[in-house]
Formats: structure tokens, sequence, C-alpha cells
């Protein structure tokens, strides 16, 4: 694909998360009543977090057909890298939460969300099914197009921009995380994880690791340091 498949890209993952969206604004009532309040749950909520995924694998079988699609998924199951990538992972991640709230001053404000520890594995489990799909558009086919044309820091400042204002519409809708954050903070922070992930995207196709394993947790917890500042 050349750089002008960003623009396909972009408007099938704008198109169809803020068309549903919209939907879930104007039909709140009605949507509530046949699929359940808006949650992480709610299925037209699922559909629009996976837009991005969407328009990736729609892309790939337009212009090269059902092998290339394969050849893309697989992706997925490589999970090769190295110790210090997943030390990062699971440890100097979640630092980044703690560290966020703890400026802020309320680490200790907000409860655990979990009643025991088999609630919050199958918990993390959900959220590593619906939260790191979206991936395979940002940094499966975005990140690599822009980086084709400009300089890897550039394009990762560009997608963070873009990838930002595509959360735009969850901070009119009650019922989702980003309704009691600030757009702001979260902009910025959505910029500094996009400039994160880009030489961690550059160090995992040489190693062959599974990107999707770095953006769940890079996203799920310095996103949220970052709105906690």
């Amino acid at each position: 694909m050349t750089i002008r498949a960003m623009i396909p890209y972009l408007i099938i993952t704008f198109g169809l998360a803020w068309g549903l969206f919209v939907i879930l604004m104007l039909y709140q009532d009605q949507v509530v009543s046949i699929f359940g309040p808006v949650s992480a749950t709610n299925p037209l909520f699922i559909v629009s977090v996976y837009a991005p995924a969407i328009a990736a694998v729609s892309l790939v079988l337009w212009t090269g057909g059902l092998d290339a699609a394969k050849r893309f998924l697989s992706r997925l199951f490589l999970w090769r890298a190295s110790p210090y990538w997943y030390a990062f992972l699971i440890f100097g991640i979640p630092w980044i939460y703690f560290a966020g709230s703890a400026v802020k001053g309320n680490l200790f404000d907000t409860p655990f969300p979990f009643e025991n520890v088999s609630a919050a594995l199958a918990g993390l489990g959900f959220m590593l099914i619906l939260g790191p799909v979206e991936e395979f558009g940002w940094r499966g086919v975005a990140l690599p197009l822009l980086q084709r044309h400009v300089a890897p820091i550039w394009a990762g400042l560009v997608l963070g921009m873009i990838w930002g204002v595509w959360h735009l519409p969850a901070f009119f809708l009650s019922g989702t995380p980003q309704s009691a954050w600030g757009f702001t903070p979260f902009f910025i922070g959505s910029i500094a994880v996009s400039l994160i992930l880009t030489p961690f995207f550059q160090q995992c196709t040489r190693q062959h690791s599974d990107r999707r394993l770095v953006s769940f947790s890079v996203e799920q917890s310095a996103l949220a340091g970052c709105t906690a500042l």
C-alpha cells in the first residue's frame, strides 16, 4: 500500500467510529433498550473501538487479497521479544500510572475495581481483547505508511494527534471512561504514548515480537497516567 491508502483508512476509521458515537449520543435511550448501557460491553461501542482494525483489514484485503490478510493477521502470534521489553511492560508501565496518580494526589482515593484476583484476571483478559485490537490499524497500517514518507519521530507525532482526535466523541458520551476526563491532558498523553510506541514498533519489528502486547500495556497504563495529571 502507498501513502494514499491513508485516505480511505482514515475515512473508514473515523466514519465508522464517529458515526456510531453519533447514534449512541442521539438515540441513547433506544440503544440502551436494545444493547444495554453504554459501556465496554455494548456491541456498538465495541464496533466503534474496532474501527481502526476493520479499516486496516479491509484495506489489506482490498489491496492484497486473502493471502495478504492472512500474513497481516499472523503477526498476532509472534511473541518473541527481549526480556527487557517484558520487564518494562510488567513493571515500568504500571509505575507510570501510579506516578501520575501520585502527582495528582489521588493515588489511594480510588478503590481496587475488582473483588478478587479471578475477577481482575477476567477483566484484564477482556481488555486484552477489546483495546489492543485497534492497533491492527494504528500501528499495523497507519504508522508504517507514514514512516515511508517521514522520519519515525514525525510519524509518531502525526499519528498521536490523529489518534487523540479520534477519541474525541467519547468525551461527550456518558458511560465511557473518557466522559470523566479532560480532553487536553488525554490529547497530550496520546501524542506522548504514540511517540513511545514508535521506537517500540521499530524494535518489535526487528525482534519479531507481538507489538499488540506492547500497545496494550502502554495504552492502558500510560494514557491513564497522563490523564491522571
